[in-house]
């Protein structure tokens, strides 16, 4: 054999060599994205992410509050401006942490409402899911504080830590509606507040429960009747009303089932102390 030959075997075996750990480089690279990829999304849904009653893979993910022992670390996250400039709000969170001991915090996340709400007809609801409130959720929101300007006293809503499903506040921006401008001066939240299924835990799986608080936060009355769920809502835009969708805990062990009733009750949103049932 010639020495080009050789010289083309030996090239030719290099190059084999190097791609062959270039496949295993490749394939080691490949492993960790999958591996920590999936580890940092898997954090990611169970830190930030607000889950939701309807889901068994979501009520898995999220973590309860063990209704024993109810002095959890907490965090502010931000200050939420209402369309009253003496009264100012705060989202207090559970500090959490991960298997390997690293501490992070939820934030708050807005809802949107994408809709037919139309300036040109005088409704310009600022892409609010109802004109005149803001509504925030957020990964273990476990409270919310209330500042009051003038008499400069701070106070949480509730006494004892609870899981806040979603807040409604005034909103900051000027929302019309019917070019009627809309300012509303209370606060509504609907939150994990009991242990209702006696498992020890407060969490998704007991009855979600729906506040009125008054602009003060001092005055504290539920819409929704004790032994209902909330599921869901929808606006009614020509009268000004919240449905709401609960399920009625029938066989009374604290806890929403397939087979039992959805009852749908309307709340004045002029009003929201005015409620009733419609179906």
């Amino acid at each position: 054999m010639g020495s080009r030959a050789i010289l083309t075997v030996y090239l030719i075996i290099v190059f084999l060599i190097f791609l062959q750990k270039m496949t295993r480089t490749f394939l080691v690279s490949l492993f960790s994205i999958m591996l920590f990829g999936c580890s940092d999304h898997s954090i990611e849904e169970k830190g930030f992410a607000v889950s939701t009653a309807d889901s068994e893979n979501e009520q898995k993910a999220a973590e309860g509050i063990n209704s024993n022992s109810l002095a959890l670390q907490m965090r502010p996250s931000e200050v939420l401006l209402t369309g009253h400039s003496g009264h100012r709000l705060a989202t207090l969170y559970r500090i959490n942490y991960t298997k390997d001991s690293v501490l992070f915090v939820g934030s708050n996340y807005t809802y949107f409402e994408y809709s037919d709400a139309d300036p040109d007809e005088g409704n310009n609801w600022n892409d609010h899911l109802m004109p005149g409130l803001s509504a925030v959720y957020g990964y273990n929101l476990v409270n919310v504080s209330h500042f009051d300007h003038t008499t400069q006293a701070q106070f949480n809503f509730f006494q004892s830590p609870v899981l806040v499903k979603t807040l409604y506040y005034p909103s900051f921006s000027r929302d019309t509606l019917n070019f009627q401008p809309v300012l509303r001066n209370y606060y509504l939240v609907s939150v994990y507040d009991e242990d209702t299924n006696t498992d020890g835990f407060i969490n998704l799986k007991d009855l979600r429960r729906f506040y009125y608080f008054d602009l003060n936060a001092t005055a504290k009355q539920l819409l929704i009747p004790q032994n209902y769920s909330v599921v869901s809502s929808e606006y009614d835009s020509a009268n000004d009303f919240m449905y709401v969708f609960a399920q009625l805990d029938e066989n009374q062990n604290g806890r929403r089932e397939a087979e039992e009733a959805i009852h749908i009750f309307w709340i004045d949103l002029k009003n929201p102390l005015r409620t009733g049932r419609m179906f």
